[in-house]
């Protein structure tokens, strides 16, 4: 594994080098004379097959953290814990290294470290100069840059310079206090000073990449100056006419926003009760410390001793920055009339222009403070949507002909914020002369475009009826862009009301499955099939996002029993990870033994009409998403009952061709599984939602400009909340600390995880078998004991991962379906916060795992094994257990089997089989023993067709007498028949995944 880093040493590149984890660290020793190379730096060959730079590859040097000889290791690079040796001890202090590294544009930064880079970490001082970058870009596209000349290694140089100002100046001290410390140290200088010449850089080579020729022409140093701001920086010419030139770039300079480290703020305050008069209140501000405000009452009267550390005449900058301000807003020169200007009285007129432009003030480096009602969209004017339906969800029945084409009345409302307005307030409104209208004694922005609109909609289509799929959408905001209205709100009554409530699954009986269902729902699982049920029956889609653990496949598959009890339906089309398959087959098995499933997979799968004739014969098609995408013509042609996504967030990128396949099914409801319906952004939810129910969120473009940007750049909680109504009535999510299903929950929650091997881990399995069947004729007594062990052992590790097996060292990603299977759990575990304990029984291959999962998810993953001394084993111990502690803790089975209290952890993860249930029940008791107030979610990976689950299913076989059938370890199975062992290790061609 590779940590990529970066650092800026020059102004006009960055320098892109990398650690990696394989090259062995130097043991630490008297340290030589000069700058030696660093032990563990990527060689540059390496730099340069590997990372998709246009550089070219220098020896540079870097003041690192060391200790003797060594350079501490970045935080971000894991080695395997069991070859990586003791870590360097010694006095702390910098010491210069020499190492190779890609010299790059600073522009060219951000794509590098966005490409895909195999079995790399970026570490945080690269992702810092990233954000560095954005920053970067975010002034010269707004043009926030000045042209500067700048003295370089004794000879003039153009450059591009930051203006920072206002909400700018802010950032860069926000930027300043997150600066890594690697940075901090590369510099060897302030780190106020590192910080504006990296700045400086990326400013700089952002604004010359934007210009495609050179500025417009001129001669003298004017002109040289004037062309080396677009091509080579250096100037030449006379030195007194540059130094001239120099002198009146600064002055201009100084005379512009963000040199001084007050600025000015208004503060306007709106009219109480009967008053009718505005006030923007005059303040100087502390730029790098904003709480600090001082009225120009106080500046005027002398008290300005908070201000003597930056400025000495604060009266003097106040007129000037006044002065400035008003030739953005012109409203300002009245107060400027006066000697000593504390404020500036409007009428309601005056205070409207002074809110427009606000935003132009704070560009220019003022701070403004607005009443917190100021572009609030709860106070908008929008439409408020009424609608009855007959009936209610409770009483919804197979006869009751509810669905999703049944008409309900539907009334329009004009609202401000969830305020329907009368007639009367109306009339106001449209009377007003001003966008700023006190209301029910508040201030309200009206936007007059809306209002209009709004209006001659309700002249048109007041009321009337429509479908109730139609309802769903207009309360989903279909439309909007026509009405140029947002619905705000939507009441209704009935049936349809209870569905847009997002409650329904309260208002509903809960449901039993068919008498021949062989398991028993919980309360809030029978809820839940009560609420798929009730969206079947209306044809509506919907996602299921309960939490890992609570059951959606039971609840599934009581849905598709309880669906096909008493008539005949076309088949259910379920789409899932290769992983999971095999889980399904044998859930359905397990507790729906009447459902008819069918696997749609392999080289052998039917296609066309064969196909269709095939699936007719099933209630139940399991197929994956690269099938569902490779077979996705055939499929379309099939017209399914329903179309099943599990672990739906596989679709979370709407433009991915699994997700468009899967799009185009055609089917009567559309369901999606997934305990992480958002994982990183709020798109990933659109593109789920709109698989269940096309069009209920309008188009991404819409949804993005109405939710997603609101909601995540600007944390408009009222945009979330308008997106959770909209959702909700498809959306049922419960999760684990609810009351009303941690009571219904068990202490202790097991599931058999099953996964697939890949086709490189078939064929090692078989090469092992075969070499166990050649020799284990000829062997007897304590050899053919010992041969049959080191074969289970080896098969074991097969089911593991093949570089295990292997001993090579090799790449861990992409290889294994246990491993895939274990990505996916983790996932989900660190996307909700929790913490789980991962037991494997071979401790090297734990420490192979340490850095790829650290990689896969950025975090740092403990390893607690054999050799762990004693201290360092509390200290992990205590870490874990601590709220802020790591969230992933990897232990051998041996080593921390026993003797620990773990109960931090909420999931416990076999990764490999110990085949004698004492032995993992006590590992399992790490976690739930006294002190665990959460369930415990306990998952045993188990290889399908294998040995591994043939094991598992002869001791479930023997439970009761498991301890007297397997006793302790694996000795039992040398004690199998030759033929025994054939059936026990052969594998099955179901074991195969994609």
């Amino acid at each position: 594994m590779w940590v990529v880093h970066a650092w800026c040493d020059s102004p006009d590149r960055v320098l892109v080098w990398a650690e990696d984890s394989e090259r062995p660290p130097r043991v630490p020793g008297r340290a030589p004379a000069g700058v030696l190379p660093h032990p563990f730096a990527v060689g540059d060959d390496e730099l340069l097959d590997e990372l998709p730079a246009d550089g070219v590859v220098e020896s540079a040097e870097l003041a690192l953290p060391s200790v003797a000889s060594a350079p501490l290791a970045s935080p971000e690079l894991v080695r395997d814990p069991l070859t990586a040796g003791a870590a360097p001890r010694g006095k702390l202090r910098l010491r210069r290294w020499r190492l190779p590294a890609v010299a790059i544009r600073p522009a060219a930064l951000p794509d590098l470290l966005a490409a895909e880079l195999p079995g790399c970490r970026i570490g945080s001082d690269a992702r810092f100069l990233a954000e560095l970058a954005e920053f970067a870009a975010s002034l010269v596209t707004g043009g926030r840059v000045l042209p500067s000349l700048v003295v370089e290694d004794d000879q003039p140089a153009a450059r591009w310079v930051p203006a920072l100002s206002g909400s700018d100046s802010a950032r860069f001290v926000a930027l300043r206090e997150a600066m890594p410390h690697a940075l901090r140290a590369a510099g060897g200088e302030p780190v106020e000073d590192v910080l504006r010449a990296a700045l400086h850089t990326f400013v700089d080579d952002l604004a010359r990449s934007t210009l495609t020729r050179g500025l417009a022409p001129a001669t003298g140093v004017t002109g040289a100056w004037l062309h080396a701001l677009s091509g080579d920086p250096h100037v030449d010419g006379d030195p007194a006419q540059l130094r001239e030139l120099a002198r009146k770039l600064e002055s201009w300079h100084s005379g512009l926003a963000g040199q001084s480290p007050l600025r000015t703020c208004f503060r306007l305050h709106a009219p109480e009760d009967d008053e009718t008069d505005w006030l923007v209140e005059f303040m100087l501000q502390a730029v790098e410390d904003p709480g600090v405000l001082v009225s120009a009452q106080d500046v005027w009267a002398g008290s300005t001793h908070v201000l003597q550390r930056w400025v000495d005449e604060p009266q003097e900058l106040l007129l000037a920055e006044l002065g400035r301000a008003s030739r953005t807003c012109p409203e300002l020169d009245t107060a400027l009339r006066t000697s000593h200007p504390t404020g500036l009285v409007l009428d309601t007129e005056g205070a409207y222009a002074f809110l427009s432009r606000a935003a132009q003030l704070d560009q220019a480096g003022f701070a403004v403070l607005l009443p917190s009602w100021w572009g609030r969209s709860q106070r908008q004017l929008g439409l408020k949507l009424n609608a009855t339906s007959t009936g209610s969800a409770g009483a919804v029945t197979k006869d009751s002909g509810i669905d999703k084409d049944a008409l309900v009345d539907y009334r329009w409302e004009l609202a401000l914020g969830n305020e329907a307005l009368t007639r009367e307030e109306l009339a106001e409104l449209a009377a007003a002369k001003v966008p700023l209208v006190r209301m029910r004694g508040r201030w309200v922005q009206v936007d007059r475009e809306r209002l209009a609109a709004g209006l001659a909609m309700l002249e048109q289509d007041a009321s009337g009826t429509m479908t109730a799929l139609e309802l769903l959408k207009q309360a989903g905001g279909e439309g909007e862009e026509q009405r140029r209205l947002p619905v705000v709100e939507v009441n209704a009554t009935g049936w349809i009301g209870e569905l847009l409530s997002g409650e329904a699954d309260q208002h509903l009986e809960p449901v039993d499955p068919p008498a021949d269902f062989r398991a028993e729902l919980r309360p809030y699982q029978r809820r839940g099939l009560a609420w798929l049920a009730f969206l079947s029956r209306l044809g509506l889609g919907g996602c299921l996002a309960d939490d890992m653990g609570l059951g959606k496949t039971v609840q599934l598959l009581a849905l598709e029993a309880l669906t096909r009890e008493q008539e005949s339906l076309p088949p259910t089309l379920l789409v899932c990870p290769m992983s999971v398959v095999g889980n399904w087959q044998r859930e359905a098995e397990r507790f729906a033994p009447g459902l008819r499933v069918h696997v749609h997979h392999g080289g052998g799968r039917l296609s066309g009409e064969d196909l269709r004739d095939e699936v007719e014969r099933f209630d139940l098609v399991l197929t994956t998403y690269p099938l569902a995408m490779r077979d996705s013509e055939a499929l379309r042609e099939i017209r399914w009952e329903r179309v099943v996504l599990d672990e739906a967030q596989n679709i979370k990128n709407s433009a991915s061709r699994q997700a468009k396949a899967v799009r185009g099914l055609s089917a009567r409801q559309r369901l999606a599984l997934t305990g992480t319906p958002v994982e990183n952004r709020l798109a990933e939810l659109w593109s789920i939602m709109d698989f269940a129910n096309p069009g209920i969120l309008g188009s991404l473009s819409t949804f993005r400009a109405r939710y997603a940007v609101p909601v995540e750049r600007d944390g408009d909680t009222d945009a979330a909340a308008r997106l959770r109504r909209v959702t909700g009535p498809f959306v049922l999510r419960r999760v684990k600390t609810d009351p009303a299903v941690i009571s219904d929950l068990p202490d202790k929650f097991e599931v058999k995880q099953l996964c697939n091997l890949t086709a490189e881990q078939a064929t090692l399995y078989q090469a092992v078998v075969d070499d166990m069947l050649a020799r284990i004729a000829e062997s007897e007594g304590v050899e053919r004991r010992g041969l049959v062990l080191a074969t289970m052992s080896k098969l074991k590790q097969v089911c593991n991962h093949p570089a295990q097996l292997l001993g090579d060292g090799s790449a861990l990603p992409g290889r294994s379906g246990k491993l895939a299977r274990l990505e996916e759990l983790l996932e989900s575990v660190l996307a909700e916060g929790d913490k789980a304990l991962v037991f494997t029984q071979f401790a090297e291959f734990g420490g192979h795992l340490v850095p790829h999962l650290s990689a896969r998810f950025d975090t740092e993953v403990p390893f607690l094994h054999g050799g762990t001394p004693k201290k360092a084993r509390d200290a992990m111990v205590e870490r874990f257990q601590d709220p802020e502690g790591p969230q992933v803790l990897l232990l051998s089975l041996k080593a921390g089997g026993t003797g620990l209290t773990l109960t931090a952890a909420n999931h416990v993860i076999h990764l490999d089989r110990w085949w004698n249930p004492a032995v993992e029940d006590q590992a399992t008791d790490r976690a739930f023993r006294i002190g665990q107030r959460r369930d415990v979610q306990v998952r045993k990976l188990t290889c399908i067709g294998t040995l591994e689950e043939k094991i598992d299913r002869m001791i479930e076989d023997k439970k009761a007498l498991a301890q007297l059938v397997v006793g302790s370890g694996e000795n039992w199975l040398t004690e199998l028949s030759t033929q025994q062992l054939r059936e026990l290790v052969t594998l099955d061609a179901e074991a195969i995944g994609d």
